[in-house]
């Protein structure tokens, strides 16, 4: 029964297992990455800088970081509900998406003008994270109700590892134009942010020519309204999920931070600081699709506590007194590999519990308890730097995950309708 395998060329089954994980995600899913990848080219962009412009060149403590990272995350979680709830209300989760795109791609242009002001780039990163958390709930939904539920986890992983393939990209860009404009120039990062912006308006073309809003769960869907939207809560495994989702946000630091005490620690030149992210991305590019669909197959709850396991590697690893290029592979590696096992794996492992109609309001819901317990960490993380050191802070930090996991896998225990389908 294995004899039409024996003569086909590596390439070839490779090939064929590319097009039959199209097919199987479909085209909208496709479409979405798309605007993903570009999206995040830009983002990255800036994001893979941000950290050196704040703390090397505007001279920022780790506790005011640690106050504008929460911020560039957390401060705008909020508004990730009232974006689900519109797109759930009114049935326009593509149109949610694309103004939350749009914000986003308009915030760069406001790096730009806010110069060295802590006040304006505060306002500036608050726009862009408004424009996340408007964005991000409609664009999972639209995958959740673009491809049947046993294979959320493969359809979130190809979409991930396109969003990573944006993510891979843009500090490669970024680097590529402080290279050519130099670091010392004050006009570098404003060339930075002015390309991340073309960047952006090129992701939200696609978005509004390639993508579609699916109208099948409306004949099932029953009113949406506020009273609606309250009942989640009185749903037991949506509010596992949620204590779960912030547990595992207070035990997760910011990726800027794991940068900077890589960089510390090997002495690297401040122009190679994006490299760092580029390494993590392409870990993450390369795992994302294989993690999503190994979800599917065995239980996306043991894939999400595995990818917590690789943080706690990366905070040991971060504390202590080993260093070398061994150890700067090794963090990049578990780093990449904890963002593959968990980002759409979570999504995907929401989504299910969610009744379509609301499912873009569940989904914000979640992220928006995930944002808040992160913003709370970055704070506490910058302080605990600022006070103790950033050892004693990074042990802190690997004393979070254990605990944080353990309750998550004791709360996610029984409810698990998305189980292994081959």
């Amino acid at each position: 029964m294995y004899l039409s395998t024996v003569d086909r060329s590596p390439r070839e089954g490779s090939g064929r297992g590319l097009r039959r994980t199209a097919t199987a995600v479909g085209g909208n899913v496709l479409a979405l990455g798309l605007v993903s990848l570009l999206t995040d080219v830009s983002a990255e962009m800036v994001t893979a800088v941000l950290p050196l412009y704040f703390v090397l060149t505007l001279h920022m403590s780790p506790a005011a970081y640690g106050l504008i990272d929460g911020l560039y995350t957390g401060a705008t979680a909020l508004l990730r509900l009232a974006g689900g709830y519109v797109a759930d209300r009114f049935r326009t989760r593509k149109a949610v998406a694309a103004a939350g795109y749009g914000i986003s791609a308009l915030a760069k242009l406001g790096l730009a003008a806010a110069g060295t002001s802590m006040a304006a780039l505060g306002a500036v990163i608050v726009a862009d994270r408004a424009g996340k958390g408007l964005r991000t709930a409609p664009r999972d939904a639209l995958i959740t109700l673009s491809v049947p539920e046993p294979v959320l986890g493969r359809a979130f992983g190809v979409h991930r590892a396109m969003d990573s393939m944006g993510a891979f990209a843009g500090p490669l860009a970024a680097l590529g134009v402080l290279a050519a404009v130099g670091t010392t120039d004050p006009a570098a990062f404003d060339a930075l942010f002015l390309t991340s912006f073309c960047i952006a308006a090129a992701g939200l073309l696609a978005l509004a020519t390639l993508t579609r809003d699916p109208r099948v769960e409306h004949r099932q869907a029953g009113p949406v309204s506020l009273r609606a939207t309250a009942g989640l809560l009185r749903s037991a495994p949506v509010r596992g999920l949620m204590y779960a989702a912030g547990l595992l946000g207070l035990a997760t630091i910011g990726d800027g931070f794991v940068y900077l005490l890589l960089m510390r620690r090997q002495a690297m030149p401040t122009g190679w600081f994006p490299v760092l992210a580029v390494g993590a991305n392409l870990v993450y590019l390369l795992l994302a699709a294989p993690l999503g669909a190994l979800a599917d197959r065995h239980g996306r709850r043991v894939v999400l506590l595995s990818g917590y396991a690789a943080l706690l590697v990366v905070y040991l690893l971060l504390c202590s007194p080993l260093s070398g290029a061994p150890v700067t592979v090794a963090v990049l590696c578990c780093y990449g590999a904890f963002y593959a096992a968990t980002d759409g794996v979570l999504m995907a492992l929401a989504g299910p519990l969610l009744p379509p109609g609301l499912r873009t309001t569940g989904l914000a819901c979640v992220q928006t308890v995930q944002a808040l317990a992160y913003f709370l960490s970055s704070l506490a993380f910058g302080f605990a730097w600022a006070t103790w050191g950033s050892t004693a802070a990074t042990w802190a930090a690997a004393g979070a995950v254990l605990p944080a996991v353990t309750i998550t896998a004791v709360l996610l225990a029984g409810h698990q309708p998305e189980e292994a389908q081959a």
